[in-house]
């Protein structure tokens, strides 16, 4: 198939590794799950000078033109996704911008529905969809952006399930709305998981604070009952959704990571505020993608 009546697709960025095959793999299944289509993402930025990797034969060569390797990877890329999954409909795509840049473009197209890279590859430039790229795509992608750790393996035997994040702010609420739709369609079961700790933490910024008013138990309650509220709506909207609830004393990077195995997809919302190259994820979310053994979306 050549996808020209597809209109909507999964982005993939690519960069000759093993961690960027295996986001593809990941990509086209999920794809094909879901009667999308699949576009494959190279960079071939002028600046970088170190080889795509050994995947497919794609190095560089001293009598290359700009951007051969890269266009070696692409065909490559395609070819071998095209023999796994005969019925999808995969595009290729090659820009000689800035790794990031090539997949924010190609994130603010018609038809995007999300992106998804490997989190690590290749050291120095031509490492084009490492952490300092998935980063700065989780902080200005339009669409969901979805980063598959180097070493990630489905748990043979272990039914996946999705796991977000929820704090009551605005990010959460559209992870949230994520969360619940990926649970739906795959008939699985969504965790929701709001954590929280001891207010005794802030007391020397805030000034004393009356025990009966601010100990562990009433905390744990306000958290229990404002993650209830923020599930209402959703819970009606999508009432086939097995939804489970964990209020837990811990920080929220702890919290998440804790509950989600890596057969596990968790979904957090970005507290990104753009600025210089738009690197500023919130701490949460950046972490949880340092720390996570599975698939990690991030919705701005």
């Amino acid at each position: 198939m050549n996808g020209a009546a597809t209109t909507r697709w999964v982005v993939v960025g690519v960069d000759g590794t093993d961690s960027s095959r295996h986001a593809l793999e990941w990509s086209a299944h999920q794809a094909t799950l879901r009667g999308l289509g699949v576009r494959i993402v190279a960079a071939a930025s002028p600046l970088a000078t170190e080889s795509f990797g050994a995947w497919g034969g794609a190095e560089e060569r001293s009598d290359d033109s700009p951007g051969a390797g890269a266009r070696r990877l692409l065909d490559h890329a395609h070819d071998w996704t095209v023999r796994l999954f005969p019925e999808l409909a995969v595009q290729t795509r090659l820009s000689f911008d800035r790794p990031a840049e090539a997949l924010i473009t190609e994130a603010g197209s018609s038809g995007t529905v999300a992106v998804v890279v490997g989190s690590r590859g290749l050291s120095g430039i031509a490492a084009a969809f490492v952490g300092s790229v998935g980063i700065e795509l989780a902080a200005r992608a339009p669409v969901p952006v979805i980063v598959l750790p180097r070493d990630h393996a489905s748990a043979h035997g272990v039914r996946s399930r999705v796991i977000v994040g929820v704090d009551g702010s605005e990010p959460s609420r559209r992870a949230l709305e994520f969360a619940f739709s990926q649970a739906e369609f795959a008939d699985t079961d969504l965790v929701a998981v709001s954590a929280w700790q001891p207010l005794v933490a802030f007391a020397a910024a805030t000034g004393p604070i009356p025990p009966e008013l601010f100990d562990d138990a009433t905390a744990a309650e306000a958290a229990r009952h404002a993650l209830d509220e923020e599930l209402t709506d959703l819970r009606l909207l999508r009432p086939n959704v097995r939804v489970h609830t964990r209020v837990v004393r811990a920080h929220p990077v702890v919290a998440l990571l804790e509950e989600a195995t890596s057969a596990d997809l968790i979904v957090v919302g970005s507290r990104g505020r753009g600025g210089f190259r738009g690197l500023l994820l919130g701490s949460v979310s950046h972490s949880v993608l340092h720390g996570a053994r599975g698939p990690v979306a991030i919705l701005r």
